[in-house]
């Protein structure tokens, strides 16, 4: 006879489990179901748990446009370098606050500037002006730049790297390595399920950001994706449109359109994410000296 807490483990916890997945899935799965229902269903409340009257049309207005695979490319351009000088400020910085203020000084000083600009960040007008002022209107680095230091993930990382064991960098320095070499050689291989999850971070930000394009792109050619799918909306004009546009349009309301919207801006990430999983569950410190 199973007892009360092996009945719960056999059964109540994946059953949990099962209810958790559910609220967490559900919401995506609607979303798409709406992406690809009839704007009639759609409206009238029919859409529940399976598409009704399935079309592609709201996907392919997105598509059907040159400027959204253009808009891709700016957002991927944005996450290489956005994500690649994220990262290398994140190593560079987390590495000297993570020391005790005997072997960085000035450490105090530096945490909290960077917890006073994590708590009072400048506001939109200060930095539009100061985009404006050094020419980098409708470039890249106008979307970049702004978010070049993203504090919280190297607080993130610095806590991490207080983690690493003191007798390895000491090791380090008596056979004679520079602290570039201890940096790269040591800590960021041993953080590596860190770097994953702060680099996850400013991916994911990248991508789905669109108020910089929004403020700092006077050029619609130069937005990203998201500031792109942010200004798509149900044309009313049809005088311009052929009979087989006028046709497709009519099976587009904004709710489809809006929910066609989020499906193409998550894919990337959910495409990315399972390759990222296991480096945050998985520790790389483990058979390290200990204190």
């Amino acid at each position: 006879m199973v007892g009360k807490r092996g009945w719960f483990s056999r059964f109540g916890l994946p059953g949990i489990m099962l209810v958790i997945a559910f609220v967490c899935l559900f919401p995506l799965w609607y979303t798409f179901i709406i992406s690809v229902s009839d704007k009639t269903a759609v409206e009238s409340g029919f859409v529940k748990l399976l598409p009704v009257g399935f079309t592609l049309s709201s996907y392919m207005k997105i598509l059907s446009d040159g400027q959204f695979f253009n808009s891709f490319l700016i957002s991927v351009k944005r996450v290489v370098l956005g994500g690649g000088l994220n990262y290398i400020l994140t190593v560079t910085m987390a590495y000297p606050i993570s020391k005790t203020k005997g072997e960085f000084k000035d450490k105090n000083f530096y945490v909290w500037f960077l917890i006073f600009i994590m708590l009072f960040p400048p506001s939109m007008i200060p930095m539009y002006l100061t985009i404006k002022n050094y020419g980098l209107m409708n470039s890249i680095w106008a979307l970049v730049l702004p978010s070049a230091v993203p504090v919280f993930n190297i607080i993130i990382l610095s806590n991490f790297y207080r983690g690493i064991p003191k007798e390895l960098e000491e090791a380090a320095l008596m056979d004679g390595a520079n602290i570039w070499h201890i940096l790269f050689r040591i800590f960021v291989p041993l953080s590596l399920p860190a770097l994953v999850t702060v680099t996850l971070y400013s991916i994911v930000f990248h991508w789905n950001e669109f108020f910089g394009g929004l403020i700092y792109m006077t050029d619609t050619s130069k937005y990203p994706l998201q500031t792109y799918i942010q200004q798509l909306s149900v044309t009313t004009n049809f005088r311009d449109l052929t009979p087989k546009q006028i046709s497709e349009l009519a099976k587009i309301s904004t709710r489809t359109l809006d929910a066609a919207k989020i499906v193409v801006a998550m894919v990337p990430i959910l495409l990315i994410y399972p390759f990222l999983q296991r480096y945050f569950i998985t520790g790389m410190t483990l058979g390290a000296v200990k204190e």
